[in-house]
């Protein structure tokens, strides 16, 4: 009943003020309450991935284990002795309930990706006008496919990583493979990966909000590049450029797409401000100070008859000869 009575106070507030503005205490609240249906969200998901563990598991080791894993029929003393061979191992009592727990969050935070979109989305869009609000939808569209392509990109060069980075194996050296540090570095991918791709996105949130134009976006490109491959060597464990170029580069194409579309964005907006604000925009008000020009001269009139007349003063002077009528000494009626 709470929610539903919140819910009416909101709707009536935003119809009594279509800017969409509220106090501060009020935006601690909406945060929190989005806050809440996120974190939520990935916990179903975690709880439900709890009932697929052993698939799940299975999904993520198989690209490793087909690159580099040793075959099945192979003694335990003889890992490490083929080339590029390494098998997964497990220490410790509480390590197979940790690697569960790991690896629920990270389905949760993955399958989880269009609701945590969506509120993050929904918690800015008051600040938006109308014709900015219906592009809502489209950004958790796009944001949804944008996380499970970084994602996808992660698990795709998982292979070519963990070739690399066993070649510098010392010879007679046994690779074992610790299952949680493995998922560790998994996770870190994906999320890294995702949030990369979602890069693109931001900055046409930026646009739509104003902040930056689709211009300024372009001037940005040499450094954008930079920045991005230097995070892509930072990002990807291996030392080789295949894993770097794999997150730089449709960063960089994204990147792209994303200042072009703010360029037609920003020409929609200047048509859009050729024919007048909105209906919930307010109109542009021109606060120069003007030049007022020279002041004028004005000529006081006399307030008292004896002022008028020239009547003489009490103190025996007549106003006839004096400029300024006199009364009593003063030169006006104090």
């Amino acid at each position: 009943m709470l929610s539903v009575a919140r819910r009416k106070e909101r709707k009536e507030r935003e119809e009594k003020d279509p800017e969409g503005r509220m106090p501060l205490a009020e935006h601690l609240r909406e945060l929190r309450d989005r806050l809440v249906k996120a974190v939520g969200a990935i916990l179903v998901v975690c709880i439900a991935s709890l009932f697929f563990y052993q698939d799940i598991v299975d999904f993520l080791m198989d690209p490793v284990l087909e690159s580099v894993g040793c075959p099945d029929d192979l003694k335990a003393s003889d890992v490490g002795k083929e080339e590029d061979c390494a098998s997964f191992t497990v220490n410790g009592l509480i390590s197979p309930f940790t690697i569960m727990l790991k690896v629920s969050f990270m389905t949760g935070m993955v399958v989880s990706t269009p609701i945590w979109l969506y509120q993050l989305w929904a918690f800015l869009a008051p600040g938006l006008h109308k014709e900015e609000k219906k592009y809502s939808l489209g950004f958790v569209a796009a944001g949804v496919p944008l996380f499970l392509g970084g994602a996808f990109f992660a698990y795709k060069i998982l292979p070519t990583t963990a070739e690399v980075l066993l070649e510098f194996t010392p010879s007679n050296a046994t690779n074992l493979l610790p299952l949680p540090e493995y998922l560790d570095l998994l996770t870190r991918m994906v999320v890294v990966f995702g949030l990369a791709f979602e890069l693109p996105l931001v900055l046409v949130m930026l646009n739509m909000g104003g902040a930056v134009t689709g211009r300024r976006m372009l001037g940005w490109w040499r450094a954008m590049i930079f920045g991005i491959v230097a995070f892509g060597a930072i990002a990807t464990p291996s030392t080789d450029p295949i894993g770097m170029f794999a997150l730089a580069g449709p960063v960089i194409v994204l990147y792209f797409l994303a200042t072009g579309f703010s360029l037609l964005n920003d020409r929609r907006r200047a048509r859009i401000a050729a024919r007048g604000p909105a209906d919930d925009e307010a109109s542009d008000l021109d606060l120069t100070p003007e030049d007022v020009g020279d002041a004028e001269s004005v000529t006081a009139s006399a307030t008292l008859p004896e002022q008028s007349t020239g009547e003489a003063d009490s103190d025996g002077g007549t106003g006839s000869g004096d400029s300024t009528p006199r009364r009593n000494g003063y030169d006006d009626a104090t």
